[in-house]
């Protein structure tokens, strides 16, 4: 356990008077995931503790002389322009991956700069993002790293066959559920460790 991170990253909240779940929504983190960082069960990664400074308004390296980012932690990412569809998703993702970090983004540039600093092990991906694609994301996140899994997620299933075309990994139809997160993660191209275990054969 980092105790010290935890007790600093939560004195620096208590500082702001922003809760758990304010700040939560301001990095596209669930609620239970700033818990687990002030409890010190689990670490943020790099470029989140960057997001974190930025919102506490610190030096990020303030918190990351208090942080070791841990490589069996694997990096989630999920893109959608709507901020309400984005935190339901983050729950059901944080229910079904509660080993993962896991970050949600509204804008596509974000979550590429995000992916050229970190090692993304999936990202879901809405097709629809505001004037830009998530087609053209899927593209760019597998340039970055080719062993990213990708699953799209849209309200249009006519969308799937655009998606097939790419080297997507799946496709869910919103809303998403716990069971077809699971669904999906049988079927990646590339399956990843969660709490020692593969997610997928």
């Amino acid at each position: 356990m980092d105790t010290i991170f935890a007790e600093t990253l939560r004195k620096l909240r208590e500082e702001k008077g922003i809760s758990q779940k304010q700040l939560g929504q301001l990095l596209f983190v669930n609620h239970s995931t700033i818990a687990r960082w002030e409890n010190g069960s689990r670490l943020p990664n790099a470029a989140t503790i960057n997001r974190l400074a930025n919102c506490l308004g610190v030096d990020a390296n303030t918190l990351f002389s208090l942080a070791d980012q841990s490589d069996e932690c694997p990096n989630v990412i999920i893109v959608d322009d709507s901020r309400v569809i984005l935190t339901e998703c983050l729950s059901v993702l944080e229910e079904v991956l509660p080993n993962a970090a896991i970050t949600g983004f509204i804008w596509p540039s974000e979550a590429i700069e995000y992916a050229k600093a970190n090692q993304i092990a999936l990202a879901v991906l809405d097709i629809e993002l505001g004037t830009a694609s998530g087609l053209d994301l899927c593209r760019r996140l597998t340039e970055i790293n080719p062993r990213t899994n990708i699953v799209f997620l849209t309200a249009y299933a006519d969308y799937s066959l655009e998606a097939w075309k790419t080297e997507a990994s799946g496709f869910i139809l919103k809303p998403m559920t716990p069971e077809n997160v699971k669904e999906q993660l049988k079927r990646l191209r590339y399956p990843f460790p969660v709490g020692g275990g593969a997610l997928s054969e």
